[in-house]
């Protein structure tokens, strides 16, 4: 594989390497498979070939972007707390099954490529936490960072979708200033837009800078669902994730 430059700030490795991730199975569920060779490569912030991050380093990586805005307090996370909310059940999707060498496997990539960073034990707390920097490598901000950890955590979604469920890590004025966000990441390669899928009414973004992961819900084939009704239910989804939240943090 030919030499490709690596921009600063985005880890120590300045060529090409070939990495051994394990394969999604099944309907979204990550399971113990087949190894298969995957090609880590950068241009600027986009990328060349393959996938930046693998599907369980997205995870991790929007677990952090998430936990940073959403429950301050418990930020920076242990690895524990990090595997809880990676295979969560709630605001995810694919649901995960990861074991916690699975999250600190790919806590040592995420480190080795800039993203993160480890807090050694200090003022009394006794094991070693995770705090990510992937927002300030990639130059995101507030309602970027939200935008892309969302899409990270529960796969490709509408603008409207995105406005809905991100009130707990960024308040969007309305869909429209999401918009504006996802074109300006669409700029770096970041995010795009997919094609408009059978039944589905509005078009989709995902986000460019991990593998993407199978999703586990299936769009209605007759086209009946309207996008009020979609915006309903994601609003829906984001009250009851606010509320287990709130839960979580009185046991």
């Amino acid at each position: 594989m030919s030499q490709i430059p690596r921009p600063l700030g985005l880890g120590g490795r300045d060529s090409c390497e070939m990495s051994h991730v394990p394969r999604p199975l099944g309907l979204g569920w990550v399971r113990e498979g087949l190894a298969a060779p995957r090609a880590r490569c950068w241009r600027g912030l986009g990328i060349v070939a393959g996938m930046l991050l693998s599907i369980a380093e997205g995870r991790v990586l929007g677990c952090l972007l998430e936990k940073e805005r959403t429950v301050p307090d418990q930020y920076p996370l242990t690895a524990n707390t990090l595997v809880s909310a990676c295979n969560q059940s709630t605001a995810r999707d694919p649901l995960m099954h990861l074991a916690e060498h699975d999250v600190i496997s790919a806590l040592t990539t995420l480190k080795s490529d800039g993203m993160l960073r480890f807090v050694h034990p200090s003022h009394g707390r006794s094991v070693t936490r995770y705090r990510q920097v992937a927002d300030e490598k990639l130059g995101l901000d507030k309602a970027e960072a939200a935008v892309v950890a969302l899409l990270l955590l529960r796969g490709p979604q509408t603008a409207a979708e995105l406005q809905a469920r991100s009130g707990r890590m960024h308040d969007f004025a309305s869909t429209t200033a999401v918009d504006v966000t996802l074109r300006t990441l669409a700029e770096r390669d970041l995010v795009e837009l997919m094609e408009r899928q059978p039944g589905q009414k509005e078009q989709r973004w995902r986000q460019l800078l991990a593998e993407q992961a199978e999703i586990t819900h299936i769009a209605s084939a007759g086209g009946t669902s309207s996008g009020g009704m979609a915006d309903r239910v994601a609003e829906l989804e984001a009250r009851v994730a606010r509320l287990e939240a709130a839960l979580a943090d009185l046991l």
